[in-house]
């Protein structure tokens, strides 16, 4: 099969599209052929070595975490998944490998493709919605009257997470440019900050959650806008004590995040405000909740740019470029 491979780690080292064997299935596993991959930030921090300590991968293998196709075969143990079956998933870690012709995922990761979407639009989906949602149902439990912020509101996860915690009930307020203003509007924001002309810090206050992705810089300024009990939550980092504990890190990585960690999970006691890491998972059973949230009108995907198959690399480069609103996605079959 084709696929693009990353030989060796390097920022902005090109992916090679060469001939690789054919995955091996698992009796877990289902074999999907790939329609579309989407392409994430996180790819490029893979690629740059950024995630070596979390995610040790070792080159060459195959880049990219969410896909769209049908299943072709399915393992032994599969019981609720069939060839035809049009699926998606966010493929699990250390089993990464979209930017290719096919790829087995567990089918607990996996759900239908929700049906009003092309394949293009429903690989834009898993990576930033399950992101969303473990970070706003399954960690913050936002509630129906409560306020969060979401930083980017016009990047992948904040087209996402606005929409998602509109659903919920609750107050969105958002970071975007001036000329995604509109685009955050559409989806639901009902306080946008243009960070052109703005600080969020001096507009915010009394905020219950803040769905952080931004830099060490800004994660300081969200301690600022949250009340005392407020949540903080940041998928940029830094990693935290129980993050470690979760990934059953050893002795000196948990040693390594704990200091990493400890300047801002101090202000953050010092305030009242709880503060985690969120580096999201695969799981099915959240994707198929997704799925209907799509399937009732609730939700859309927003996607910026669809590239084919070929241009796997100028599709990364895109990404890397940090303008894309909302998703970018490339074309396999």
């Amino acid at each position: 099969m084709k696929a693009f491979v990353l030989d060796r780690y390097g920022k902005e080292r090109a992916l090679q599209l060469t001939d690789m064997p054919m995955p091996p299935l698992r009796d877990d596993d289902v074999l999907v052929q790939v329609h579309a991959a989407g392409v994430n930030l996180l790819d490029s921090k893979i690629r740059s070595g950024e995630f070596k300590l979390i995610l040790p991968y070792r080159p060459p293998f195959i880049l990219g975490h969410d896909v769209a196709g049908t299943v072709v075969q399915v393992g032994a143990s599969v019981r609720q998944s069939k060839a035809g079956d049009e699926v998606y998933a966010r493929a699990d870690d250390f089993r990464i490998g979209t930017f290719a012709e096919f790829l087995p995922v567990k089918e607990a990761s996996l759900a239908l493709k929700p049906e009003g979407l092309t394949m293009e639009e429903a690989a834009s989906v898993p990576l930033v919605a399950l992101t969303a949602w473990q970070a706003l149902v399954e960690r913050a439990r936002l509630q129906k009257g409560q306020k969060v912020f979401i930083q980017a509101g016009s990047g992948g996860v904040g087209t996402f997470a606005i929409q998602l915690a509109k659903h919920l009930g609750a107050t969105v307020a958002t970071t975007t440019g001036t000329g995604n203003v509109a685009l955050v509007k559409s989806l639901g924001a009902d306080v946008v900050i243009d960070y052109k002309t703005q600080n969020f810090e001096d507009v915010l206050r009394d905020y219950d959650v803040v769905l952080n992705s931004q830099d060490s810089k800004t994660l300081g300024k969200s301690l600022r806008v949250l009340k005392a009990g407020g949540k903080l939550i940041s998928i940029s980092g830094p990693p935290d004590p129980d993050f470690a504990r979760e990934i059953d890190a050893p002795a000196y990585m948990k040693l390594a995040v704990r200091l990493l960690s400890s300047p801002v999970r101090r202000k953050a006691r010092a305030r009242g405000v709880d503060y985690s890491f969120l580096f999201m998972k695969a799981n099915g059973g959240q994707l198929r909740e997704i799925t209907r949230l799509f399937d009732r009108g609730v939700v859309r995907p927003v996607i910026d740019r669809v590239f084919p198959f070929e241009q796997t690399n100028e599709a990364l480069a895109y990404v890397e470029a940090g303008r894309a609103k909302g998703k970018v996605v490339v074309t396999v079959r």
